[in-house]
């Protein structure tokens, strides 16, 4: 995990930022003055720190929340796997375009058992995020994670899904490819697997580019993340015109964890590290082993067929309505 100072802070993390700086200045005074204790000094402020953290993150607003699922020291797919699993072997291509870097998938131990995971990676560093084509997977992406959900089905393997995209790659060529046509493909698929499928939000969890590869018998979303139809900036462009109201589109979308769990469409919140998963990379993965591996101990209590069933009537029962008699319709 990053240390300070090379770790990014966000605007309303300053406070944290400033008990760091506390923290540098003693201990140069520590150094110019070595007959002088101050290690008791040190550790309130150290213990300051992990209490700001605590309140910082009692009263996140909504955009807040969205930002802590884009900080740039927030752990990605490959930093989940390495702290979770062992052995990953990662597969590449759609055996019919090209491979997506932007999509990721392989076979992997979690725990003694094999397992196929999936999920976006964004990249660590600017190089990488393009590369990486910043987590919005093409076409291709979506028929390789169907490819390798299809073979983990056929070895009767667990499938595994991270999430985290601002959305599917929304130029040209991907249109030209099918993208729509993918991700329904893989929805359409996805509530028919026979084989366990967990789908967890790791970061940000927007639209169909999300939905590609999030539809399982469990769905997890931790705690600093969003997951909703569009971006609160593309919502503010889209209603007001402006970037500009975007905090207030965060508000009105209801997308944070809790809201999504309040609506049904997420079963279980997993809870993060004090501040948020980039404070401790080791813990928030350790927190998200156990709630996969309990949840994947459940799961394999149930048949086939059983889990199917459950899949659709889940999401078939998804979002509300009203219907409205016939004599409404006639005197409209």
């Amino acid at each position: 995990m990053p240390q300070y100072p090379n770790r990014q802070f966000l605007e309303f993390e300053q406070p944290i930022k400033d008990l760091y700086e506390q923290i540098d200045q003693t201990k140069k005074l520590a150094e110019k003055n070595p007959k002088i204790d101050y290690s008791s000094t040190i550790a309130q402020l150290e213990q300051s720190i992990i209490d700001k953290r605590k309140e910082i993150t009692e009263h996140l607003t909504p955009w807040q929340r969205v930002q802590l699922s884009r900080h740039p020291d927030r752990p990605y797919l490959f930093k989940y796997i390495e702290k979770m699993m062992t052995n990953f072997v990662e597969l590449h291509g759609d055996r019919n375009f090209a491979d997506d870097k932007a999509m990721v998938g392989g076979f992997a131990n979690l725990d003694g058992e094999t397992v196929m995971v999936l999920g976006q990676q964004k990249g660590i560093n600017t190089k990488m995020r393009q590369q990486r084509n910043f987590g919005m997977a093409k076409p291709e992406g979506y028929r390789k994670a169907l490819r390798l959900m299809k073979l983990a089905e056929k070895f009767n393997k667990p499938i595994i899904t991270f999430i985290d995209t601002p959305g599917a790659y929304p130029g040209l060529e991907g249109e030209e490819r099918g993208q729509g046509e993918a991700i329904a493909r893989n929805i359409f698929e996805m509530i028919r697997l026979k084989v366990p499928v967990i789908c967890i939000i790791i970061g940000e969890g927007a639209s169909g580019g999300a939905l590609g590869i999030g539809v399982g018998d469990k769905v997890l979303m931790m705690e600093n993340t969003w997951y909703t139809v569009i971006s609160p900036e593309g919502c503010s462009s889209i209603l007001w015109r402006s970037v500009d109201k975007r905090e207030t589109a965060a508000e009105q979308l209801r997308l944070t964890s809790l809201d999504m769990k309040g609506f049904g469409l997420v079963d279980e919140i997993v809870p993060e590290p004090i501040g948020g998963a980039h404070w401790d990379y080791s813990e928030a993965a350790a927190i998200l082993k156990n709630a996969v591996i309990l949840a994947l101990a459940q799961l394999k209590q149930v048949d086939a067929e059983t889990r199917i069933n459950n899949r659709i009537e889940k999401f078939g029962a998804m979002g509300f309505w009203e219907e409205l008699p016939t004599s409404a319709l006639v005197n409209a």
